[in-house]
């Protein structure tokens, strides 16, 4: 077991750091006041990153990279690829802005998602489009079985119709990738995702919601109207198998989970560490000395750090194993839900800990809880996680534990 950075990632790591500090604090709080003002800061930085991963494909990283480049051939050694370069990427981003990376054109969650289960032909089509993802509906939140929007066969086309809602960037996105069902009365199998591009007929933008976090994000509700969709627009496998349920859409979430669980990592770190500044002058931190002889407020900083490494661990072993083409379900609900609540922990822990100084707005602690929030929510909560966690460890089917 080796737990240092890899050398190839060590680059990216350390300038995805320094792009969190000179580019995403600075506007940190101009774009959380000014909800749903596009952060034109972005555009240069998104077309580097595009650049760098053109002229270098085998070190690429981004969420239009995860799943790509993996070879089927296990024996050819261990592989630190794209998603583990991904998420370690996205974690240091994050400890700038959680909003601002979500709002960076090309790396919405839909690109990792048409990363994760697109044929090589739309991978090529969709090369450059930036994607949003679209599950949750009003009835339908965390049990993403549940959706009820639907898509019926016309021709060369599927028929959309229903309602999303809480769509992350959904608004400036070329296209989303929505989840709909081929029949309703097949359950969870018939759950496919389909690449709906802005201005096909019957697409329309209901609203733009108010946020308590990720403001620099815009979050949409769209309608489905007899929205026509090319067949092509598809992915993965257009046949319904009821005996696998909906195990070929869920793929996607084998590779986002882990990236949400860096999110909530990079905004954690962040917070640890402005705290352990302003607590410089106040607090000596001492390794050295067992944890039960030392004043309660280093106690709780030895603990949120071992809280935060374990979670960073559990979060990078996820990431490498859908690089070497392990399955790794189990593992990215793991960690998304240890870096979830560890992320929540830890940004609200720390404003306490400041007092007014992380209260009011002379600080980012605030607005770091505050975007913390979302990172135990989106890509399954922190329950529905557990409960994942719970089936796959007993052996049960979802009808047999609810």
């Amino acid at each position: 077991m080796n737990f240092d950075l890899p050398k190839k990632i060590r680059p990216l790591v350390n300038n995805a750091h320094q792009v969190a500090l000179s580019v995403f604090r600075p506007i940190s709080r101009k774009y959380d006041r000014a909800e749903h003002e596009y952060p034109k800061e972005l555009d240069m930085l998104a077309s580097v990153l595009d650049g760098m991963n053109d002229g270098d494909p085998a070190s690429s990283a981004g969420a239009s990279q995860t799943g790509k480049g993996r070879s089927k051939d296990t024996a050819t050694g261990v592989k630190n690829g794209a998603n583990m370069t991904t998420c370690l990427g996205a974690l240091e981003l994050c400890y700038g802005d959680v909003g601002l990376l979500l709002s960076m054109p090309r790396q919405g969650l839909g690109n990792a998602a048409i990363a994760a289960v697109a044929n090589d032909e739309q991978l090529q089509r969709f090369k450059g489009k930036w994607a949003a993802m679209a599950i949750t509906e009003p009835g339908a939140g965390s049990d993403s079985a549940a959706i009820r929007t639907t898509a019926k066969e016309d021709g060369d086309h599927y028929v959309l119709n229903g309602e999303k809602i809480y769509v992350t960037s959904g608004e400036r996105a070329d296209c989303v990738v929505v989840w709909a069902s081929l029949d309703p009365a097949l359950g969870r199998a018939a759950i496919k995702s389909f690449v709906v591009e802005w201005g096909t007929p019957g697409m329309e933008l209901a609203r733009l919601e108010k946020k308590l976090g990720i403001r620099a994000s815009d979050t949409a509700a769209i309608n489905f109207n007899d929205c026509r969709v090319p067949k092509e627009n598809l992915l993965g496998n257009p046949e319904v198998d009821v005996a696998k349920g909906f195990a070929g859409v869920m793929e996607t979430f084998d590779n986002t989970r882990p990236l949400v669980a860096c999110f909530a990592l990079g905004c954690a770190k962040a917070a640890l560490d402005r705290t352990r500044e302003l607590l410089a002058g106040h607090v000596n931190l001492d390794y050295e000395k067992p944890i039960g002889n030392v004043s309660a407020v280093e106690a709780e900083l030895y603990t949120m750090e071992a809280e935060w490494e374990a979670a960073y661990l559990l979060t990078v072993k996820a990431a490498w194993m859908a690089d070497n083409r392990i399955a790794n379900s189990v593992e990215a609900s793991i960690s998304k839900a240890k870096a979830g609540r560890v992320g929540n922990y830890i940004t609200l822990r720390c404003v306490e800990l400041c007092g007014t100084l992380g209260y009011t707005e002379h600080e980012l602690l605030e607005k770091w809880a505050r975007d913390s929030k979302i990172l135990d929510i989106f890509e399954g909560t922190q329950q529905i996680q557990l409960l994942i966690i719970a089936r796959r460890l007993l052996g049960l089917s979802s009808r047999e534990l609810k």
